[in-house]
């Protein structure tokens, strides 16, 4: 018999069929509850066709499915293509990306999202709403208990070592109380629709649980697709629930409405961290990291350019045992020194209290029914699947009995002292295997949890037809999924559901629904008979203190990235124009130029586009010209274009929260356009000249449009001006040093060499359109490196970079800061003097160190002064690291400091 789970196309009829007709053929695989139909499915394993059922036989479409295709009903095949092929696009042009493995040197996966919702009609969502806030109040009471009297462990109600036993008990946090009073701020529950078309609890997630940020995007995303459904339908909105959970954290913070929120994100390595980065920006958060934050007195601080910033309340993203390198995993560098301490002193809010991994084992699914009846007097409306713990004797034979049946669970999931494993279905295993994993249950019984298997339900997503060469007809699928809804803080209120959730849909293959697994996601619409709430996060009443406070805070972290930034984009604009030119230079009209060669070729080296060991293009050209073609599209060797992009997107992705997406998606689409190309020529064996200059070329386009969203796109705050510092750091070094190098080479005494320099700094047109075919050096002294309307002349730069400086030290209006005078100032730079060839020795030399006032032969004053600009980038590169991003100062008081 083939698998009920390897499913062909369910339609092969031609793309111009009506959409609303293969919607009414659609149906789930015999066995899953059809949520398109409301009833469980008798049709075809999708295996063969011959069994499909009549049409009169085949239940009617749900009402609330009947309306939702009825928006479509003119649309066809093509149609929905087109309509996915724009989902597509829009999810990678937002940059949603979900990375199983981030990796620095690998493309972000974008995230997978399905082009039809998951609709859930009022009555079972008024259902699944009931069920999620009693549970809720039963998982409060547990945690109250067991980090308090822990009379329901003294009793029996819960085992010791199902709690106590757990890795992730903290037994620094009993007896605290928690701030506010609250444990759990946020939870997600995990529930399918088995055959029956009852919900059923799966698991449940109280840490750090992911999707918040997820199913916003999710809805923005469908809801625009479908939008007369979406009206019609009458769709429960998400907004207020966001603003209830935020009003509720700041209410129950130590500063009340005034309170300064973060989200705490373990990094941009996370998978999940798009969503933080999103989340943090949606509902106006500081996204911080753990080394962005550290406790003095108690007091959990945020390092920022200003200073220290007091933090009252945390949304972490970082699960418990890496909270605190003090108390909990020693070689963390995820969390924040003293962090528990601060809790325990009240001072600051965490959502959820560190603590609440026990609550995520599924062992305890088990015992939850009897804690309802014990401090509620009630049964749980919202059941959970069978689970039974193998550590209770009496529940292990039971659940070796069924085996087969049902699905093997690690008790401690994630742990290092406990075994961990992924979970198992046992109809999926061999006799041999389901004898194995009895003994391992028998040997360890406290380490496995059984819990019953139900099919889950199926809903329809589209297949789209993937390129010309595609096979596969487009046509609907049914696929199995899994609801994630979530329950959050809601003040004195207690709690509320998000009306909505994150449906995970199974991969073609299997019915496992993990994200991590090749699983899909899709938005789900929460319907009301009731009126639509249209509410928004934005504020309708705001004081002058709370503009104040809502000024936009730059910690020591992204300010650092921010510089980073800045220096890393000018590298790869300087990188690109230097290699474009060099590549021009060797197969121009003047090749054989020495001068023009050596010169290329000090700069090649000196800005890392070839490694010191590549002879030289004036012993071999050709081999030269190769090794800098071969570094431009990778990261090994020489730091080259392609070494100074991927940094300059790293540097990017750990400062998202700050970039519009146009700036980010130009920045990934240069990325991986420059290094899919390099790639494919490299397959080939080789990369011609004139493609390699084409790449350059296009490269060079993509780092115009990303300096346009640097320049134009970005609030100048502190941020902004470091991002800019550092550009004009980059800047000031690579046009004096290319300037001195010359001189040293006396290239410029060459025409070639002339036109070459003019050309390096950007000014061609410029100086063409001034001076016309002259090659005077007082020309060119007079543009690069005199003119203040020129930007990218040395004196430009050096003024620019000194007012900016200035800014960031809050120096007064025309006033410079002590860092501001390290630049040499070009005031004092005169065209005479700098284009002195050899000034009369006879005049008395003054007794000065001043390099304007030596005259010596030579363009020595010229060159003295690009020395100094040399210089004095490297010195102000280095005290603004101390300055802004080391906090060295702090380093001795991070706990209880006097």
């Amino acid at each position: 018999m083939k698998s009920a789970f390897s499913l062909p196309p369910f339609d092969s009829r031609p793309a111009t069929a009506r959409f609303a007709d293969l919607a009414r053929d659609f149906q789930a695989a015999r066995g899953h509850y059809d949520e398109v139909r409301e009833a469980v499915s008798q049709g075809s394993d999708f295996a063969s066709s011959v069994d499909t059922p009549s049409e009169e036989t085949k239940p009617d479409l749900s009402r609330v499915w009947e309306h939702f295709f009825d928006a479509l009903n003119e649309e066809t095949a093509t149609d929905m293509d087109r309509r996915s092929t724009s989902l597509a696009r829009q999810v990678r042009d937002n940059g949603i990306t979900y990375n199983v493995y981030a990796d620095e040197n690998g493309p972000q996966r974008p995230w997978s999202l399905d082009l039809f919702p998951l609709i859930v009609d009022p009555a079972s969502w008024q259902h699944i709403e009931e069920g999620v806030l009693q549970r809720m109040r039963l998982l409060e009471h547990v945690m109250a208990d067991v980090y308090g009297p822990q009379e329901l462990l003294a009793s029996g109600f819960l085992p010791p070592a199902l709690v106590l036993g757990h890795p992730g008990y903290l037994r620094a946090m009993h007896g605290v109380k928690p701030v506010g009073g609250r444990y759990l701020h946020i939870a997600a529950f995990d529930m399918a629709r088995g055959p029956d078309g009852n919900w059923w609890v799966v698991g449940q997630r109280t840490q750090a649980p992911s999707g918040l940020g997820y199913l916003l995007e999710n809805r923005l995303a469908i809801a625009g697709q479908f939008g007369a459904a979406f009206d019609k339908l009458r769709v429960q909105r998400l907004a207020a629930t966001y603003r209830a959970l935020m009003d509720s954290l700041r209410a129950m913070s130590p500063m009340g409405p005034d309170a300064h929120l973060a989200l705490l994100t373990p990094g941009p390595f996370n998978e999940t961290y798009f969503e933080h980065a999103y989340l943090a920006r949606y509902l106006g958060l500081t996204l911080v990291e753990g080394s962005d934050l550290l406790v003095r007195d108690e007091r959990l601080y945020l390092k920022t350019l200003k200073g220290l910033v007091p933090v009252h309340g945390l949304l972490k993203r970082v699960d418990d045992q890496y909270m605190d390198p003090l108390e909990l995993l020693a070689d963390s560098t995820l969390g924040v020194p003293g962090l528990l301490q601060a809790i325990r002193a009240g001072n600051v809010l965490v959502a959820n209290t560190p603590g609440s991994a026990f609550l995520e084992s599924p062992a305890l699914l088990g015992f939850l029914p009897a804690l309802s009846r014990q401090l509620f007097n009630e049964e749980l409306c919202l059941p959970a699947l069978p689970t039974w713990w193998c550590g209770e004797r009496s529940a292990m034979l039971e659940a070796l009995a069924r085996l087969q049946e049902c699905a093997i669970k690690p008790t401690y999931p994630g742990s290092a002292s406990h075994a961990s494993f992924d979970a198992v279905l046992g109809a999926h295993q061999t006799p041999k295997a389901l004898d194995e994993w009895a003994g391992r249950i028998v040997r360890h019984p406290e380490e496995h949890t059984v819990q019953a298997y139900t099919p889950f339900s199926q809903m329809p997503t589209w297949q789209a037809k993937q390129g010309d060469n595609d096979p596969t007809e487009p046509g609907l699928r049914a696929r199995s999924v899994m609801l994630r809804v979530f329950v959050v803080s809601d003040g004195a209120q207690g709690w509320r559901v998000l009306p909505g959730g994150l449906a995970r849909v199974a991969s073609s293959a299997q019915e496992i629904t993990s994200m991590q697994r090749g699983g899909s996601s899709a938005d789900v619409w929460a319907l009301t008979n009731g009126v639509v709430d249209h509410a928004t996060l934005l504020q309708p009443h705001l004081t002058p203190e709370s503009l104040l406070q809502r000024k936009r805070l730059v910690t020591s972290r992204a300010a650092e990235n921010l510089f980073w930034l800045g220096r890393y984009t000018e590298r790869t604009e300087n990188a690109l124009r230097l290699a474009r030119l060099t590549l021009d230079c060797l197969h121009g009209e003047d090749a054989a130029s020495t001068s023009l060669l050596t010169w290329l070729g000090h700069m090649a080296v000196a800005n890392t586009l070839v490694l010191p060991g590549v002879p030289t293009p004036l012993q071999a050209p050709r081999v030269f010209e190769r090794a800098l073609i071969d570094s431009l599209g990778s990261t090994q060797g020489a730091t080259s274009v392609g070494y100074y992009l991927r940094a300059l997107k790293m540097s990017a992705s750990c400062v998202r929260e700050r970039l519009s997406q146009e700036h980010w998606r130009i920045i990934t689409r240069a990325e991986e356009a420059l290094f899919s190309r390099f790639a494919e020529h490299r397959q080939r064996g080789d990369c011609p000249t004139q493609q390699a200059l084409q790449i350059l070329k296009d490269t060079s386009d993509h780092m115009a449009a990303i300096t346009g969203a640097q320049t134009d796109r970005m609030t100048r705050d502190d941020g902004w001006r470091l991002l800019s510092i550092g550009r004009h750091i980059e800047r000031l070094w690579f046009l004096s040093s290319a300037l001195s190098q010359a001189l040293a080479c006396k290239s410029l005494e060459s025409d070639s060499g002339f036109d070459a320099m003019v050309e390096l700094f950007d000014s061609a047109i410029t100086f063409h359109a001034q001076f016309q075919q002259s090659r005077d050096m007082a020309a060119l002294i007079d543009l690069l490196v005199i003119d203040r309307d020129n930007p990218r002349s040395v004196s430009w730069v050096a003024h620019t970079l000194r007012g900016r400086l200035a800014k960031l030290a809050g120096s007064d209006p025309n006033e410079l800061s002590a860092l501001s005078l390290k630049v040499p100032n070009p005031n004092a730079w005169g065209l005479v003097q700098l284009c002195e060839l050899a000034p009369d020795l006879a005049t008395p030399q003054p007794d000065t160190t001043d390099p304007l006032a030596q005259k010596t032969p030579g363009y020595e004053l010229l060159k003295a002064v690009l020395l100094q600009c040399s210089h004095a980038a490297y010195q102000v590169s280095e005290e603004i690291s101390a300055t802004y991003f080391t906090h060295a100062g702090l380093a001795n008081h991070s706990v209880g400091a006097l």
